[in-house]
């Protein structure tokens, strides 16, 4: 790939387009209760007219909307295709996002600092056998507590211009050997930023984070390329630290009642486990760069 002096900007008409094309590629005839009558197909997955049967609506109509030329599309026409394409939920919230008729004046939301309460500050910091943080839109890293430095990353010796998730998972090498599933985190953090380009893709510093990170990650531009999106609010993450060894730990995302964009993280370890015995080491340690920090813009 060519190198790039300006980034790539994110195109809500183009992102339409290869959302709604790579979601009908996934998919078989046989996949949607079509039959499949054997004929050989240039290219994967549903021809548009098979979609447009599917949901109900003409082809002439359909295509227009992949090519991100419908205006004012309703709805049910969304939740049509939506279920035709045998969207998650996710998926459904990102294309209704992606059709939305773009707004002259920008989202303010996109441009606005990204202020912390400072109780939520204190908060971090009391949990002291609890790795937790605070990401933004774009996952840009608010805040975090000593033991989240000391398990994940010494965030604050990242400039504050570049203290990004996204940023830290594809371009620093040291993520990459943390992360013991290291594909399967770079999936949903390529994910999550699709997910905030669907409904605020006019914002200047995504566009710059994604043109870094395509220019910068071979990995990052597949993984973009593929349009995936998904929400995951709990699951588990193992990892390989440096100090104590492997871990296992678990996690929860909670969206803050007051600001959907800012997602706060919490991490534990079973009760009694190896894991656990390690967050107990990494926390008597506590390492002299790991203060917590919040970004206030």
């Amino acid at each position: 790939m060519n190198d790039q002096s300006e980034p790539r900007s994110v195109d809500r008409k183009g992102e339409l387009t290869e959302f709604l094309h790579t979601r009908r590629a996934r998919l078989k005839p046989i996949d949607v209760g079509l039959p499949d009558l054997g004929r050989r197909r240039r290219v994967p997955g549903l021809r548009r007219e098979e979609l447009a049967q599917l949901a109900g609506v003409s082809v002439a109509y359909y295509t227009r909307l992949e090519q991100g030329n419908a205006q004012n599309v309703s709805a049910d026409v969304l939740d049509a295709i939506a279920r035709a394409l045998r969207l998650t939920d996710a998926e459904t919230h990102h294309l209704m996002h992606l059709s939305k008729p773009k707004r002259h004046s920008k989202r303010k939301a996109a441009a606005r600092p990204q202020a912390l309460r400072p109780a939520l500050g204190g908060l971090l910091e009391s949990m002291e056998l609890v790795p937790a943080y605070v990401l933004g839109h774009r996952t840009d890293i608010l805040a975090w507590n000593r033991l989240a430095a000391a398990v994940f990353h010494d965030f604050g010796a990242v400039p504050e211009k570049h203290r990004n998730y996204a940023r830290l998972v594809f371009l620093d090498p040291t993520m990459r050997t943390l992360y013991a599933d290291w594909e399967i985190k770079a999936a949903e953090t390529a994910s999550a930023l699709r997910m905030y380009a669907g409904y605020c893709a006019d914002d200047p510093e995504l566009s710059a984070l994604v043109g870094e990170l395509s220019v910068k990650s071979e990995d990052f531009r597949r993984l973009w390329a593929a349009h995936e999106v998904r929400e995951k609010a709990h699951g588990s993450k193992r990892l390989s630290h440096p100090l104590v060894g492997e871990m296992e730990l678990s996690y929860e995302s909670l969206k803050l009642p007051d600001d959907a964009e800012q997602t706060l993280l919490l991490f534990h370890a079973e009760p009694g486990s190896k894991s656990a015995e390690s967050l107990r080491l990494l926390a008597s340690w506590g390492a002299d760069a790991s203060h917590s920090d919040v970004v206030t813009g």
